[in-house]
């Protein structure tokens, strides 16, 4: 971490409202370092940016400074700056690293080789358990899983590469004082004991729309490669998708059902020339070298011999087709799906329809 002189020079830079990361690196390719920002004076830097540099100077970030300070000389807490020896090499690889990162939890973790696995808030069963077996089998690789801590594929990503004991980062959207969404709480400290959560913006920074796009180049920038497990057309993973593929990441992409909404962005990755990935060794082989099975850890329970399975196939299915395709009675089909549902086999979704997992 930087002196805490310097320390307080780079927040003072950063904590001014309207003097955003462009205006920040223009100030900093002019002058250096941000004390030497303030030491050229107001009329130097409006040179630089404009009527803006009157924010400098005129807003006062003293308590903001001095409670960042604070927060950062508590065990567990540190504020890398862009002239840190620790900065991440993989984000100055970027067009534009943060200048500020808050980090609770181990810094270390964000110097480590690392694999984004972002998708859907709103995954289907089948596949939050992909994306926590694929999380559990690159974590015992040494991957580093990086994702942003929202509910659903993210959500199963972390909890995959803790299960492994593995570790795992999440850049947040907000402050890294706050806990978002509410939901993942037990998550997020189980992360911030095992791993680290990452945020370019100022604690105390409440949940702003226009700010989780912007966390997702980091997401990108601190990996190697980007996996999306579920995704809808215009979901917030092919941003970050986007992204990864500008920064010369490598981008990969499940398929799915062509029946399912959650599928369609992953196949418009595929198409776009993102690489389709059917096991753990897809990735792993683009990556390095590893010794790796061909197929990624399933659930221990294996009924693939029985009826109900073979006619739900893959798809989510309605009672009354699995009623047609099987020929059972409705008491009988509600047993076996009731105890294929308690093995872990077969989930059961809204509009009473029916979801193989494995």
């Amino acid at each position: 971490m930087s002196a805490p002189e310097g320390l307080a020079a780079w927040l003072r830079l950063t904590l001014i409202p309207g003097i955003g990361g462009e205006s920040q690196r223009k100030l900093l390719a002019a002058f250096g370092l941000p004390d030497q920002i303030f030491a050229a004076g107001r009329q130097a830097a409006r040179g630089v940016i404009g009527q803006r540099a009157e924010l400098l100077f005129d807003f006062d970030t003293t308590d903001a400074v001095e409670r960042s300070v604070a927060w950062a000389s508590q065990a567990g807490h540190t504020i890398i700056t862009l002239d840190d020896a620790t900065y991440p090499q993989s984000l100055l690889e970027i067009a534009d690293p943060p200048n500020v990162l808050y980090v609770r939890g181990n810094p270390a973790l964000l110097q480590k080789r690392g694999l984004a696995m972002v998708g859907s808030r709103n995954a289907t069963p089948q596949g939050l358990q992909t994306a926590e077996s694929f999380a559990r089998a690159f974590a015992a690789e040494g991957l580093c899983i990086i994702s942003g801590l929202a509910l659903g594929i993210d959500a199963a990503a972390h909890r995959g590469a803790l299960a492994a004991g593995g570790e795992t980062i999440a850049v947040i959207g907000t402050g890294v004082d706050r806990m978002y969404p509410a939901r993942n709480k037990d998550l997020a400290l189980a992360i911030a004991d095992r791993g680290a959560i990452v945020s370019e913006f100022p604690l105390g920074t409440p949940v702003m729309a226009a700010n989780f796009p912007r966390r997702n180049r980091i997401i990108s920038g601190l990996s190697r490669g980007v996996l999306v497990v579920e995704a809808a057309p215009e979901s917030g993973s092919l941003i970050t998708a986007r992204l990864a593929g500008e920064q010369g990441r490598e981008v990969f992409a499940i398929p799915g059902s062509i029946h399912s909404p959650v599928a369609r962005g992953c196949h418009k990755l595929i198409k776009q020339g993102a690489k389709l990935v059917e096991t753990a060794r897809d990735v792993l082989e683009e990556l390095g070298t590893f010794d790796l099975p061909d197929t990624p850890p399933e659930s221990p329970c294996q009924s693939s011999a029985s009826p109900v399975l073979s006619a739900l196939g893959h798809d989510p299915c309605s009672l009354d087709e699995l009623l047609q395709r099987t020929g059972l009675g409705t008491d009988h089909l509600l047993g076996e799906l009731l105890t294929l549902e308690l093995s872990g086999e077969v989930a059961t979704l809204p509009g009473n329809r029916f979801q193989r997992l494995n």
